[in-house]
Parts: structure tokens; sequence; C-alpha cells
């Protein structure tokens, strides 16, 4: 339904900030990064690469949501719209923090070097952060333990809910909420035995000390980027998945039927990469009733965004003007309409209570006059994507036309590598005459083209850099498994690679 607002009138003034010098960065997602335990994490890896961004001329470090993932691996469909991903606590950091000792993680599996390997890695990393906890349960002392009691308290508003959520799900051999017992699942906890609620209550303290340490680790890790004048841009999805906290304790604000079942779900119509759109499942809000009550669920989840980064992308931004209702029971996406969302009314209500947060518009897919209006009423920078500013045997959309107000790329986590995707295509001897690019390295000439667009910013994923081909691709939409997997070889990173970048930053002012 759509929702007016007096203040819907007024067009918000920009907001100066980072987004507003010319810069230049990188796309590369935490699991990608290398490491011994199966999966990139806030390790030593993140410190280097952010050395190596510095090095490289580079201001910015984007990367994809950083929730807990659950089935298939995709961190747009989590568990939770406000934890951090466990996976991405750093075991060595653990040992010099003193929860973990060097023998602890000695005996990592032999993980392989060049994909992610989320459900091992989960096994591995859970038993070591298992020890850290009973360490810290038994010989923390009274400082770590007030530390560890205020962020708590601070974060009593998700992180309870959080915390038995996981416990329940546990407990209960990983079943989704829905398939939990009545009391369970419903929540009427005055009909749960002692034996559950004492088992709970441990097991949630558990969940409440990784994001304890994710936390703390992140925070170091934001402080290192800051001192190497490296910003970090993250990733809010629109939708959270059905099996997730949020939607367990706050069923109120989704469109869901008496017994808790999706009225209707998210997806996009046909599109680029499907031709039956693409059916997503996740449950759709109730705009009206978070408008009641000032939008506070996202307000919150916002703002701890915010904490986290230094610039927000908001990830199908197309929802917040019109979303596609599919019908819950539907086999494919077609079939769906298009239904009002809460457009500028929420945007006023974001930009008065979080009036710092800089946010970038994923205006992507099917956008219309509608979506444009919303983005430039509230100045936020959109996305152009070099992959898509082409048809065949023509530059529709040439990066020299970009709007300043722009984040430019040569592809999103969504698309095919530059290289995969030139290979692709008929029109390849043409798009190398356009761009110049030279046989040997064919990358750099539509990297360039981005550089010297007059989009402010300007981030190139780092498989692109590496001129990798189609098996370095981190998503394929409409595909259920195998997605999110690609790995760094950190070898890669050279000095040279670092110098050609920094040269063409400065040549292209950023």
């Amino acid at each position: 339904m759509a929702i007016e607002s007096p203040a819907a009138a007024i067009a918000p003034a920009p907001i100066p900030s980072k987004l507003s010098r010319r810069a230049a960065g990188i796309l590369l997602h935490l699991s990608s990064l290398p490491g011994p335990h199966g999966i990139g994490d806030l390790g030593p890896a993140a410190f280097r690469f952010i050395d190596f961004l510095k090095d490289a001329g580079q201001r910015w470090w984007q990367m994809l949501p950083v929730v807990p993932t659950g089935p298939g691996d995709s961190p747009y469909s989590s568990l939770s719209a406000f934890a951090g991903n466990p996976l991405f606590i750093s075991l060595e950091a653990l040992v010099q923090d003193g929860f973990l000792t060097p023998e602890d993680i000695a005996q990592a599996p032999a993980f392989p070097a060049d994909k992610t390997d989320y459900e091992a890695a989960a096994i591995h990393k859970e038993e070591i952060l298992r020890k850290a906890f009973a360490r810290f349960t038994e010989k923390g002392g009274a400082e770590a333990w007030d530390d560890f009691r205020g962020f708590c308290v601070e974060e009593a508003e998700w992180l309870d809910d959080y915390g038995l959520f996981c416990a329940l799900q546990k407990a209960d051999g990983g079943k989704p909420w829905s398939q939990w017992d009545e009391p369970l699942r419903l929540r009427r906890f005055r009909y749960w035995s002692r034996e559950t609620v004492r088992q709970a209550g441990e097991e949630s303290a558990f969940r409440q000390f990784a994001q304890y340490l994710f936390r703390k680790q992140w925070s170091a890790l934001k402080r290192h980027a800051a001192a190497q004048g490296v910003g970090l841009i993250g990733d809010v999805p629109l939708y959270v998945a059905y099996d997730s906290a949020e939607v367990w304790s706050r069923p109120e604000i989704f469109r869901l039927d008496a017994a808790l079942r999706p009225e209707a779900v998210a997806g996009v119509p046909p599109d680029y990469f499907s031709e039956d759109g693409q059916l997503w499942g996740n449950p759709l809000y109730r705009w009206d009733k978070l408008a009641g009550d000032g939008y506070a669920w996202w307000v919150s989840r916002l703002a701890r965004a915010a904490k986290r980064f230094d610039a927000v992308r908001l990830d199908h931004f197309i929802g917040f003007s019109r979303y596609w209702e599919v019908p819950a029971d539907a086999k494919t996406a077609k079939n769906g309409k298009w239904t009002t969302g809460p457009g500028e009314d929420f945007f006023s209500t974001v930009r008065q209570k979080l009036p710092e947060l800089q946010i970038i518009a994923e205006d992507l897919g099917l956008v219309g006059p509608d979506v444009a209006r919303l983005r430039d009423a509230f100045h936020f920078p959109g996305i152009k994507v070099l992959e898509f500013s082409v048809a065949e045997g023509r530059v529709e959309d040439p990066p020299e036309g970009y709007p300043v107000a722009s984040l430019a790329c040569t592809g999103t986590h969504d698309n095919d590598t530059l290289l995969g995707w030139l290979a692709s295509r008929k029109d390849r001897d043409f798009l190398m005459r356009h761009f110049g690019a030279e046989a040997s390295a064919p990358q750099w000439g539509f990297i360039k083209a981005v550089y010297h667009s007059p989009a402010q910013t300007a981030v190139i994923p780092l498989q692109d850099i590496l001129g990798l081909g189609a098996e370095a691709r981190m998503n394929r939409p409409g595909q259920a498994k195998g997605n999110w997997r690609w790995r760094l070889d950190e070898k890669s990173l050279t000095p040279e690679l670092a110098r050609t970048l920094a040269e063409l930053a400065s040549a292209s002012g950023r």
C-alpha cells in the first residue's frame, strides 16, 4: 500500500560524505579471502587486504552481506538480519586474545584453497568456538565479563531472540522454526519445560558470545581500515529468510496467515538472468504495520549497519518503490504482480532518525521513473554496470555518460566475470575495439573505461582485476547450489598489481 507523508514533498539536501569524493575500490566478499579454516574471515588476510588496498590507491572495500547464511549459503537469505556470521570469526585472533591456545587451532582439516566449504568450515569452527566459550566461562576475568554483559545489554533488542532461535533450532536437529512443536513455534513460553529452558539458556549464551567475538573483531578491522584511509561498503538485503530469527520472533511485521505461513513471497519478474523470473521465496513485509511505529525495526537494522560500515548498499532498492508479489504456492515468479512499497515516507523517516547514514541505491533491474524519482529525491547514488551498458554490437549506455552521483562497476556479484561475459558474446571483437582492450589482458580496457567515467565511485570485482574467467563467478541467479564459493589466491595480489591500480586511480583522478 502507498504511505503518504508531508515530509515526502520536501526533497532533502544531500549529505556530504566520502561518497561525494572521486574514489576507487574493490569488491571482495570476506568469504573469498584466503586462510586455513575453510572460509575467509576477519583474521590476518583481511588486514593484509586492507594494506593492499592502500598501496593500490583504493579508498573503498565493498563486500556482500556479513550476516549468517542459511540453506544454499546465500548471504542474501540469512538466519538473522542483525547478527554477524560466526564463520567470519578469526581463530588466530582468538589465540592472540587468550580465548584459545595455538594447539587449539593447529589441526585444521585439509580444506580446498580455491573454494569455500561452508558445511565443513561450520563444523570445524563451531567446535573450536565452543572451546573458546568454555575457557571464557571458566577463566574469563571480571573486566572481560563486564564487557560481554555490556554487549548483551546493548544488543538485547535483537540478540536475545537470535540466541534463543539458534538454540531451539539446534535442539530440534536444525529443523526450520515452522516445523517446531507448537509451544516453541508460537513462542508460548509458559508451556516450555524446565529442561527446554535450561538447555536453551546455555546454548543461547554461546551464540551471544560468538556475536560478542564477531563485533570485537569487526571493530578492530574497521579501525585498521580507517587508519589506512579505506572505507567499508556493506550490503543490506531488502528481505530476510522465512526461517530466520526475525520472522519467528516478529511475525506481526511480515505478511503471514493465521498459521504463520507466507501469504505471498518475494521475487522478480522475468529478467536478464531468467526467463521465469526469480522466485526468492522470502516473506513480504506488512509496510502499514511497520509505518505505524516509525519503521522502528528497519531503523534499528540500518543503525547497526551504519556502525559496521562507512556506506551501505541497499540491495533491491526497487522494492522500496514497488515490489514483485508472488503467490506463496507458485512454482516460478512469472505470475506475480507489482505492489506499491513504502516509498518516500520510509526514507524521510530514516533520514530524520539516521541523518549520517550513507546509502547507495542498488537500482538495477526493471527500473522505472518511480524508482529514479525515489532515488533522486534523497540524493542516493545509484549503480551503473558496464556489462548492462551494452547491447549486441553497440554501447547503449557508455561509461562516459554515467551520472556523477553513481557507483560504477564492470559487474556485480550476480554477473559473470568480465572475461567470462566477454568470451560468451558474439560481438566480442567489437567490444574489444571499442574499449581499447588488448588481447594479453583485455580486462584493463574495460576497467579504464569505468575509472575514467564521471561516476564519483568506481568499484571493480577483484575477479575482474585479476582477469579471471567464468570459473571465478560468485553467483548464478536462479541456481540454488554451488554459489558463493570462489576464493582468492593471495599470491596474485602483487606489488606490481598494486602499482597498476594506483597509477590508474591517479590518472583518472581517483
